[in-house]
């Protein structure tokens, strides 16, 4: 470990600005007290299953609106993808871009203003550029999801306004996890699906003492086309013409781990290397794949009970490496890639009177490259900086916290050697962001909420710099290089009520918008080199409702990116009441929440917003035995913007069953879970998919997982 270590600071003297490498240089230093301190083990060592992206004071009575995932409650909702394994939370949708793509849409707002993190820290890929590009992580390698709604995600930046999903996998240990005399942990997972011939499997492995703790672990999915409820049409060679399955949709992901962590009185220091790789069908185009690989180098230093005015420090940098290739019929097209590294440092300070709180600096850089015929998008580099505090104060009642955050954001285009139409131009900007909540004890079994937040985001370099044909999109998009801050109030308003096993809770928000940022059809087409080639037609789609026709084939309807009024409203609600408690357990779970989102001038709905939705469930338990059966309904969305096709109404019905059985030391749990037990056929009435190709990608047909997941 010290050779690394030394490795690591030889290398930090060759880039000394570089902020990771700063880190590392640091961390270097503390390497040896680590090494040669003595303390008495924890005994918490388990990953605890408690929410804390929302509070860096560890109170885990949150103000914001939260959810947190983990263990069987995390592994029976678990799909191939995030979007998806969060959809049906309670103000959480997905971008559905078919079972291989999506981003999880919070609010009614996608892309970059979502947050996605990794154990806190940034997590860099292209996911936000386009529909079609995945998230680089896999359900099945995570050991919780938190998901943070509204006005407390202030202190994650601009791009956070919607909200912030935290994946936590403990590739750093966490906690001690051994006593002194050491020992040995881990997890095996493997499974197996109907609907897509899927096959899956994940190994786990942690060892150590009470000074250090290893880990590692690999995954591996496999899947064919994935069922679809009726008869669709394929020219993928090798493929029938006609089948009940989506085509396209086939998949393979793997990837891994290793990382470690030392441990002293009051020290934590720790280090890992993830890879991620995945080939995947895009779904909309029967020929086209992509092929995605992703690098991650992360470090964390905890520093506790240091006396004086700083109280604690945690540092958390990472960097990394992401590049995907869009093959058509077997040849290499266009190649995505961003590289870029992070530091975050976050210091808890002394009481000031009856204020707890904390002060963070973070720093991010990211640069972007895409080369070949779907480059839609320059080459840039983005910088940002930032200074954040968030402060809480226990009154008898309840609590407030306040918070505050200011960025500065350079974004550079280069242009491309390649494609003369980009040209080199640069962007700065300094947003600042402000939020106060409050918690009120109201009653023994009742708290009520509220959060009021100020927030300004920076257009992302796509958005000022786009100009180029998005197959995936169906669009040629044009940036705004003009656009100005996006700056949004948002008000969150929620209710709490918990008696024994009993609970609900009631979230109404508002946000409004000066300067959304969307995409606005200029009635204008384009062909492939941005040339224009006349108005966009418009032709009705059989059901009454108008679409826009592309006309020739290659050329596409032009949008550019427009900063208008918006305005987004909307209610979350979730409960559960204990219906039998002697001997077994039943509960009736429900939850529904309901957005609209409108231009603001003209009152014209946005595009591709959910619908109200409800959901109920049954959760038996007895013994080692445990069963659900769920009902989620999707009302019809009706409401959008010109040309948009409305969605029909559906109900998706699954069920699961779990039997967990002790043996010894280790503890097994098989389970079977049965999606869309209907085999109902549903389109996504927030995937792009549902307009650009209608009818080509719904939701997944009937399919049946059985697995096995033994801890020891």
């Amino acid at each position: 470990m010290t050779t690394t270590f030394h490795t690591a600071t030889a290398r930090a003297r060759l880039f000394p600005y570089h902020p990771l490498a700063l880190a590392i240089a640091a961390l270097a230093t503390l390497g040896g007290t680590c090494a040669n301190a003595q303390s008495a083990p924890r005994t918490d060592a388990a990953l605890p299953p408690v929410t804390v992206t929302g509070n860096p004071l560890g109170t885990t009575d949150l103000i914001a609106p939260t959810d947190s995932y983990s263990g069987a409650a995390l592994l029976l909702r678990s799909k191939s993808t995030l979007g998806e394994t969060l959809d049906g939370t309670p103000g959480v949708s997905s971008s559905y871009f078919g079972p291989n793509a999506s981003r999880p849409i919070i609010r009614g707002l996608d892309g970059d203003r979502v947050r996605i993190l990794q154990n806190s820290g940034a997590s860099l890929d292209a996911s936000g550029l386009s529909n079609d590009h995945a998230v680089p992580s896999d359900p099945i390698s995570m050991e919780r999801i938190e998901v943070l709604r509204g006005p407390g995600a202030l202190m994650y930046g601009g791009s956070a306004v919607g909200g912030v999903v935290n994946v936590i996998d403990n590739r750093i240990p966490q906690e001690r996890l051994f006593d002194a005399a050491g020992g040995v942990s881990g997890k095996l997972h493997l499974g197996a699906a109907t609907g897509n011939a899927e096959r899956s499997g994940a190994a786990l492995l942690e060892a150590g003492t009470d000074r250090f703790a290893l880990h590692a672990d690999v995954f591996n999915r496999q899947s064919g086309d994935v069922a679809a409820p009726i008869a669709l049409p394929c020219s993928k060679p090798g493929s029938a013409e006609v089948a009940n399955a989506m085509c396209n949709s086939s998949a393979r992901s793997s990837g891994g781990a290793v990382g470690g962590a030392l441990f002293s009185d009051k020290n934590r220091l720790g280090l890992s290397a993830s890879t991620y790789r995945s080939n995947y069908g895009t779904v909309a185009e029967d020929a086209v794949t992509i092929d995605m690989k992703s690098d991650r180098v992360a470090l964390e230093w905890d520093m506790d009970d240091l006396g004086g005015w700083v109280q604690s420090l945690k540092v958390r940098a990472s960097q990394s490496n992401y590049q995907h290739t869009e093959y058509e019929d077997g040849e290499a097209g266009t190649v995505f890639k961003n590289k870029g590294h992070d530091l975050r440092l976050v210091a808890r300070h002394a009481r000031l009177g009856p204020w707890a709180g904390v002060l963070g600096v973070q720093s991010e850089t990211a640069q972007f490259s895409a080369d070949g015929t779907e480059a839609f998008a320059p080459y840039s580099r983005t910088v940002q900086n930032a200074l954040f505090a968030f402060e809480e104060m226990p009154l008898s009642w309840g609590r407030v916290s306040l918070g505050a955050r200011v960025e500065s954001v350079q974004i550079d285009s280069s242009g491309n050697p390649l494609v003369s139409r980009f040209v080199p131009a640069s962007r700065s900007f300094n947003p600042q962001s402000y939020a106060a909540g409050m918690l009120w004890n109201a009653a023994p079994s009742w708290q009520v909420t509220s959060n009021l937040a100020y927030s300004e985001r920076a257009p992302k370099d796509y958005e000022l710099f786009a100009d180029g044909p998005h197959i995936a999109t169906h669009a040629y998009e044009v940036g705004n290089l003009g656009a100005k801050l996006e700056k949004s109030t948002n008000l969150d308003l929620g209710v709490k009520w918990k008696q024994g096993a009993n609970t609900f809770g009631l979230s109404a928000f508002v946000n409004q918008f000066n300067n959304y940022l969307s995409q606005q059809a200029t009635g204008v087409l384009r062909d492939a080199e941005g040339n224009g080639a006349g108005g966009v037609g418009v032709t009705d789609d059989g059901t009454g409702n108008s679409v826009e026709s592309s006309g020739a084939a290659g050329v596409l309807p032009e949008y550019i990116y427009a900063q208008v009024p918006a305005r987004f409203t909307g209610l979350e609600a979730s409960g559960k009441l204990r219906l039998l408690d002697a001997g077994p357990t039943l509960d009736l779970e429900l939850r529904g929440d309901w957005v609209r989102a409108i231009n603001s001038n003209t009152g014209e709905a946005l595009p591709r917003i959910a619908p109200a939705r409800v959901g109920a469930s049954l959760v038996w338990a007895q013994g080692l035995w445990s069963a659900r059966l769920d009902a989620n309904h999707s009302r019809a969305q009706t409401e959008g913007p010109a040309g948009q096709l409305a969605s029909q109404a559906y109900t998706l019905v699954n069920a699961a069953l779990s039997y967990r059985k002790p043996m010894g030391a280790s503890t097994a749990l098989w389970f079977a879970r049965l999606d869309n037990a209907g085999d109902v056929l549903a389109y996504s009435p927030t995937s792009i998919l549902s307009q650009s190709a209608p009818g080509k990608a719904p939701l997944p047909g009937r399919s049946l997982k059985l697995g096995l997941q033994l801890v020891f």
